[in-house]
């Protein structure tokens, strides 16, 4: 039962970094400090070296040959065309817009799961998934943000791709977390991404002025590499590893909640009614989710 609240909280955690992620990354780009390719081939490469660095603090595993494709297809889907996507397209569409793209990736998650995972789709989680995404959709359709993307279909096109490769990633990652530490394969999967990554983003990496950059936007970028690079892909394989894909993933609503709760405390948005009553929802339906059902006797 322990394990299960750690992994509750892991899961939390995740979505609270991603959550601040989307204001920091946006005001990177915004503000003309990076290019979007540039931008990940720096999170990328900074996490790679965090996370090789570290992993003299797991266990020494020994890797399956037939494993290194399986790290491959996951650095694919979960580092390549996931972070390309939603940095390409959170740069032409707003935070907002993004959020409500994101919040189709539990569905997405849901039905590969129990496709491929064999995962039990109980009556209790679709109506979760619903009610979640009817919160996430209701904050994110009356939330208001001042930012205007230069191309909003563009953009939430790019994201829903990211939302599907996610999605993706999600279920080939899940069964790597039994068989291996999140540090033995996470390496491994940052490293294959990053020689992926390398081609579309060197060039707009090596045109950065970096001497320009405020304390605000090293802040920024210091946090997309340590906190929504580093601490995101380490601390979901260890949800994964007590929880089921489509539960992990279901967490996503509380993205807005987070997104909305940070432009209060920066000064930029206030609390209305509607946005109370759209958390309630994303957290109902998070709650129902994780519910594990009961037991039948014998």
């Amino acid at each position: 039962m322990k394990t299960r609240y750690w992994a509750l909280i892991a899961a939390f955690l995740v979505q609270l970094l991603y959550g601040l992620n989307f204001t920091y990354a946006k005001d990177v780009m915004a503000g003309g400090y990076m290019k979007p390719f540039g931008f990940i081939l720096l999170r990328v490469a900074g996490a790679t070296a965090l996370f090789w660095l570290f992993s003299f603090l797991g266990p020494r595993e020994k890797i399956e040959r037939k494993d290194y494709l399986t790290f491959f297809y996951a650095a694919v889907f979960g580092v390549t065309i996931n972070m390309l996507c939603f940095f390409k397209g959170l740069e032409f569409t707003t935070p907002i817009h993004a959020s409500v793209i994101m919040i189709t990736t539990p569905i997405i998650v849901l039905v590969l799961s129990s496709f491929y995972l064999k995962e039990q789709v109980t009556s209790l989680k679709i109506f979760g998934v619903i009610l979640g995404f009817t919160g996430a959709l209701v904050l994110s359709i009356y939330g208001k943000s001042n930012l205007e993307g230069d191309n909003v279909l563009l953009g939430n096109l790019f994201v829903f791709i990211n939302a599907i490769s996610y999605s993706i990633y999600i279920i080939i990652v899940k069964k790597l977390t039994y068989k291996y530490h999140p540090f033995t394969f996470i390496r491994w999967l940052f490293l294959f991404g990053l020689i992926l990554i390398i081609p579309f983003g060197y060039n707009e990496l090596v045109a950065t002025q970096f001497s320009t950059f405020t304390p605000y936007i090293t802040f920024s970028v210091l946090f997309v590499v340590v906190g929504a690079t580093f601490g995101t892909y380490l601390l979901n394989p260890l949800a994964l590893r007590s929880l089921k894909a489509s539960t992990v993933t279901t967490f996503i609503y509380i993205q807005p909640v987070i997104a909305g709760i940070f432009a209060i405390i920066m000064g930029s948005d206030s609390i209305t009614p509607v946005k109370l009553i759209a958390s309630a929802l994303i957290f109902a339906g998070v709650y129902l989710v994780t519910k594990k059902p009961k037991e039948k006797l014998a």
